[in-house]
This record gives structure tokens, sequence and C-alpha cells, in this order.
């Protein structure tokens, strides 16, 4: 066989077959996002009960949704979720994971980093009803161990004045490991002589982590509030195990509150109104976040 037709048989006959392997996931994909997504939007227009014909009504459920007082106070707390869901953690994570990765690790071990690392990630690992249950126990008002231990007689989770803080205080503890986890990861790829160099100059911590860390990392860091944002928006387990959307609405979320309107009130047309608003808000989100990022990267390179 010549040279030439040697390279016609080793080059690929073409890329068609790479396809194949896409299939099983595209397939996965339409049945259980699309299609249900598409089904959701549909129920939207209708007054249905979740049983027997659902009755068309056009863009009624939509012009109660912006009139509902409920809902926008459930976007408020929505709000306040993603202060604790994505931005105190980041902003945590990010000083947890410089400190571990430039200070612990140096003068204690890897070893030991690794383990506190793994410490501020247990979180995430338990199941958050099992989470919600156990923050229940210590924070019950008759036994709970808060108030035993610092002789307090606090409702934490049963006052309305409290409560949504009490559940943004849980979700910070709950969140933080992931980003720490994150940024660690990131900051194996910066340069060491960076921080040596800094070190020498006499630069201290603070600077180092100011001038070096947060610019090395960035593309990290608008992972984690991407991610973590949108965790906050369809935030539902926590809220369903902690408080029920209540005590009254002070804990209401938008997920908790088109599953009230789904299951409770059997609105299912309404419910899905719901649905539709938040997924379209979690699309917009994650555009402006990637566009921002893209910039971000432009003006960078």
């Amino acid at each position: 066989m010549n040279p030439a037709a040697r390279a016609g048989a080793a080059r690929p006959r073409g890329r068609g077959g790479y396809w194949l392997y896409l299939v099983p996931s595209l397939v996965l994909f339409l049945a259980i996002i699309v299609v249900p997504f598409l089904m959701n939007v549909a129920t939207s227009f209708t007054r249905w009960s979740g049983v027997g014909t659902p009755t068309w009504i056009g863009l009624d459920n939509y012009t109660k949704l912006f009139k509902d007082e409920r809902f926008w106070a459930s976007f408020e707390h929505n709000v306040a979720l993603i202060i604790a869901m994505a931005v105190v953690p980041t902003i945590i994570g990010l000083v947890l994971a410089a400190a571990l990765f430039d200070y612990i690790a140096k003068r204690f071990g890897g070893r030991t980093a690794s383990a506190l690392r793994a410490a501020f990630y247990l979180p995430q690992v338990l199941p958050v009803a099992v989470a919600g249950v156990v923050w229940g126990w210590m924070l019950h008002p008759s036994y709970g161990a808060v108030n035993q231990i610092f002789g307090l007689k606090v409702n934490w989770l049963g006052d309305p004045d409290i409560a949504l803080a009490t559940v943004m205080a849980i979700m910070v503890w709950f969140q933080l490991g992931y980003p720490v986890v994150i940024f660690m990861a990131g900051l194996q790829r910066v340069d060491p002589s960076l921080y040596e160099a800094a070190e020498i100059d006499g630069a201290s911590w603070w600077r180092r982590f100011w001038h070096i860390t947060i610019p090395q990392i960035r593309p990290e860091i608008f992972v984690v509030l991407l991610t973590c944002t949108i965790a906050a928006l369809k935030v539902f387990g926590p809220i369903f195990v902690l408080t029920r959307g209540g005590p009254g609405s002070a804990t209401m979320v938008p997920s908790y509150f088109s599953y009230l309107n789904f299951f409770q009130k059997v609105n299912v047309g309404y419910g899905s109104a719901i649905a539709t608003v938040l997924a379209l808000i979690i699309v917009v989100v994650t555009f402006l976040f990637l566009r921002v990022q893209e910039r971000d990267q432009e003006s960078g390179s």
C-alpha cells in the first residue's frame, strides 16, 4: 500500500459515528427535562385540578400571578437565600480556601488541610432531610440544644421575625463546603512562585489573598456564584423539611409556593405558571452570568 493510501486508511471516515454515543444522553434529556417542561408550560395556560380534562384559560394564571403578593414576597425571600447560599459562602469560602492552601498546608501539612476541607464539605454529603431534621431538633424551642446551651427560650423556626434569618444561617452552613472545595482545586493551578515572590517582597497574607488568589481563580468564582445562585433560586428541600414555608409565609419561596398550589391547593395550572416563571428567571440569570464571565475573560485576555 502506497503512503497516500495508508494516510487515507488512517484518516477518520467521518464524525457521524461519534453522535451515536450522545444518543442515550439526548434521549434522557428530552424525556426527563424537555418534554416535562413543555407539558408544564402548556398546563400553565389551563385551569386543572390534576384529574379530568384541563380547561384552557389563556394568560389568566400569569395575570393572577403577577398580582399575587405572596408570589412577590416569595421572591424577596429567594433574594435573601441567594445571599445566604451564594454570596456569603463564596466570600467565606474564598478566605477559608486561601487560608487552608496558603497557610494551614504550609505550617501543619497537607493532610491537616485536607482533613479540614473534608470537614467543611461534610454538610454537602448529608441528605437534606437528615440535616433538616437534626437542625429542627437542635433549634426546638423546648428541648433544642441551642436554647439549652445558651439558656434561651427562642422559637428559632416558629417566630416570623427570625425564621428566615435562621434558615439563612443554616443554608450558609450547608453550602459552605462546596466553594471551599472548588476554590482549593482552583488554587492547585496557581503558580507557587507568585506567592513566594510576594512573600519575599514582604506582602502580608491579606495582600497575597487580594492581589494573587482572587484574580487567579476568577473562573472558579464565577462557577460557584452561578451554581449556588441557581441552587438558591430553586431551593425546596430545606424549606420543606425545616419550615414548610412558615410560619405563615415568612419563609415561602417560589419553588415551595409552586408545590403548595400543585399538591395542597390542587391548582395545577397556577402551580405550573409559577414553575414556568421560575424556570425562565433561572435561564435569564444563567445567561447574564455567562455574559459577564465572557466579557471578563475578553477584558483579561
